[in-house]
Order: C-alpha cells, then sequence, then structure tokens
C-alpha cells in the first residue's frame, strides 16, 4: 500500500457488543448481582478482573453494603463499602491500561484488536458504542468510524479513550447517592499510605469524590474561615490525590486538584509539596520553563529537597541550561538522592558540557577561599 492510499477495515470481527449479555448466562445469581451493585459496575469488575464472592446488603443505607472481592486467580479477599467499590472502579477504568502499539498497514484481526485494547473494546460494548471501522494507513493516523447513539462520529484512539473515560466518569457520578457531602479526614492518611504503595487506584477511590464539592465549599464564608489544621489536611489529600494522578498519566486531572489545593494551602509550607508536584504535571506536559518556576516556588516553601530538585534539574537539562542542571543534581546528591536515580540525567548533563563538566566539578572540590585577616 502506497503513503497516499487509506485502508480501511470492518470492526464486526473485533467488536465485543453482546458481551455483558452473554456474561449473565455464565455467572450465578447475576441478577441479583446486577441489581444490588449496579449493571455497568458489574461489567466495570469484570474488566478490570475483579471476582464480587459476596455482599452483606444494608437496605437501610445501600451505600455502606459491605463487598467482598478478590482479583480474579487470586484468594487475598479484600472488602469495601458499596460506595467506595464503585469508586474504586471506576477510578481503575479512567486512565490508559496498556501502551498504545504501531498499527502495521498489513494489519489483521488480531493486531487491529490489540491496537484498539481489550479494556476498550469491552467499555464500547457495555456503553453501547459501536465501533464499525478503522481508518488506517496514507501517512496519517488511525481514526475510528463509531456510532453514539443515533450520531455518527469519526474520532481517533484518544478520542475513543476520552468518550469511554467520560462514560465512566459520569456512570459513577450517577451511583452517588444525593446526600450532602461529608470529609472524612481519617482517608487522608489512608491514600498516602497508599501512594507510599504504589496504589494509586485505592486513592483515587479514597480521595476521588473529594474535588468537586471542595470546589464549592472553598467559596464559602465556611470555607474561607477554615483553620491551620483543617486547611493542612485538605491541602495534604489533594497532593496524594494529584500525586496518584500524575502516576496514572492523567495531568490535567492532577493539575485541575493541585490547583485547589494551593488555594486552601495558599503560603503554607504545606503547599510546597503541591507546587512541586505541578511542576511534574508541567514537566510531563512538556513545558519545562513553567516547571522551573514551580519546582523553585516549592523549595522557597520548604518542600522536601529530594523530592524536587531531580525534577528542576530535569526542567533546566530541557531547557539547555546544563550547569544550572548540575548545579541541582548536585545538591540533590546531598540530599540523599540516590546516584542511581541521578545517573541517567548526570551523564546526559556531562555529555552536553564536555570539558566543563570537569572544571565544574574542580570548582566544586575547592574549598572556600579564607577572608583576609
Amino acid at each position: 500500500m502506497s503513503d497516499g492510499e487509506r485502508k480501511s477495515i470492518d470492526l464486526a470481527s473485533v467488536a465485543a457488543e453482546g458481551w455483558f449479555d452473554k456474561l449473565g448466562d455464565e455467572v450465578e445469581e447475576f441478577d441479583e448481582l446486577v441489581q444490588v451493585v449496579g449493571e455497568r459496575f458489574v461489567g466495570f469488575s469484570y474488566i478490570v478482573g475483579i471476582r464480587i464472592t459476596s455482599i452483606a446488603y444494608d437496605p437501610d443505607a445501600p451505600e455502606s453494603s459491605q463487598v467482598d472481592f478478590c482479583g480474579v486467580g487470586s484468594d487475598q479477599a479484600q472488602t469495601l463499602a458499596l460506595g467506595d467499590f464503585r469508586e474504586r472502579l471506576g477510578a481503575s477504568l479512567m486512565g490508559r491500561d496498556t501502551e498504545e502499539e504501531a498499527l502495521p498497514d498489513d494489519a489483521g484481526s488480531e493486531q487491529v484488536s490489540s491496537y484498539i485494547g481489550r479494556r476498550r473494546l469491552l467499555l464500547a460494548g457495555l456503553f453501547g458504542i459501536r465501533l464499525i471501522t478503522l481508518h488506517h494507513g496514507g501517512g496519517a493516523a488511525p481514526t475510528f468510524s463509531v456510532k453514539l447513539g443515533s450520531v455518527d462520529e469519526e474520532v481517533s484512539l484518544d478520542g475513543l479513550q476520552e468518550i469511554l473515560t467520560n462514560a465512566v466518569r459520569a456512570e459513577v457520578a450517577r451511583a452517588r447517592p444525593n446526600q450532602p457531602f461529608s470529609i472524612d479526614f481519617k482517608r487522608v492518611p489512608k491514600a498516602e499510605a497508599a501512594n507510599r504503595e504504589g496504589n494509586y487506584d485505592e486513592t483515587i477511590a479514597l480521595l476521588g469524590a473529594w474535588p468537586g464539592p471542595l470546589s464549592m465549599f472553598l467559596r464559602t464564608a465556611q470555607g474561607q474561615s477554615l483553620g491551620t489544621p483543617e486547611r493542612t489536611k485538605l491541602v495534604r489529600a489533594l497532593g496524594a490525590l494529584g500525586d496518584a494522578y500524575i502516576e496514572k498519566g492523567q495531568a490535567d486531572w492532577a493539575e485541575d486538584v493541585l490547583r485547589l489545593g494551593i488555594q486552601f494551602g495558599q503560603e503554607m509550607e504545606v503547599a510546597g509539596n503541591l507546587f512541586g508536584l505541578l511542576g511534574k504535571t508541567r514537566s510531563l506536559m512538556d513545558r519545562h520553563g513553567e516547571a522551573i518556576g514551580l519546582f523553585r516556588r516549592a523549595l522557597s516553601l520548604g518542600a522536601d529537597p529530594s523530592r524536587v530538585l531531580p525534577g528542576l534539574a530535569a526542567a533546566f537539562a530541557e531547557r539547555g541550561r546544563n550547569v544550572a542542571a548540575l548545579a541541582c543534581i548536585q545538591e540533590a546528591a546531598s540530599a540523599g538522592v540516590s546516584e542511581a536515580t541521578l545517573q541517567g540525567l548526570r551523564l546526559r548533563v556531562q555529555e552536553a558540557l564536555g570539558d566543563g563538566y570537569d572544571r565544574f566539578q574542580s570548582m566544586m572540590a575547592e574549598p572556600p577561599a579564607k577572608d583576609p585577616a
């Protein structure tokens, strides 16, 4: 196929329409499960590989019903309240599950299916989004003809991902009970611990519902008059949530959450961590000049240098400011950052500086000159 040609592939053979109905034929007490958990959430659990083992249903407080579950192929049981269980399922489906693969010009059904991804195919089937045709080749990025209800659209893979993410987010929002929002500060240390363990979905499940209500609360007189201890806890919470979104590759969401946290934190020292994380999001967006200012602000507010300096050094290097980058690398090493963490960046800066690298090292090693008596 020449560069000027574009090929269309019928997606009927890879689409997953009707898979949820077939699942109902295989699962015992499926109708009862759907009635309690919700049809879409039962589908979500299958997609992410969660097996619900039992539910202690509370008719007076359905959201508090206890759901016992474990991963497919695992006997390690976990328990969450139904409301938290739904939030966790939604959070786990809002990011990409795999890296995007290249699509060869002569792609067959298996390669097309792999390019779209199992998760996207199943979500599309669950939400009734019909994947009609894949168009690719001709020197342009692949696009999909999809049917959304009665509307036909042509979207990229990223566009399809956005449609599915918005559908999941809307489903989670609809499932939330209409009741006043309450803040449980006990969730904050749990979320921070989850981040340390790399369990970012858990953090999102714990705190993902907070930003919207907190944004409105901030505009009230009560929100403006919050004391320092309460503000500190909210800043920590939003920092943990923003960090989780960064690690899940959702930089836009992270930025919104971190900016809200900074509004609560103002000039408080605890906000320094949020400026550092916000700098990280800008670096991920290749906006390194802005990242430098944010990293510096983080340091001025007392953020942990070992967490901020490597990012600042990398941002300086991206802007071609290699001497400044090397100075930050040296400071990071002094702050306890391991050489293994810094090695790749150090080699990059060393190559860029050439002989200047050794001169800088010699200058840094020289003791300061004593003042004449």
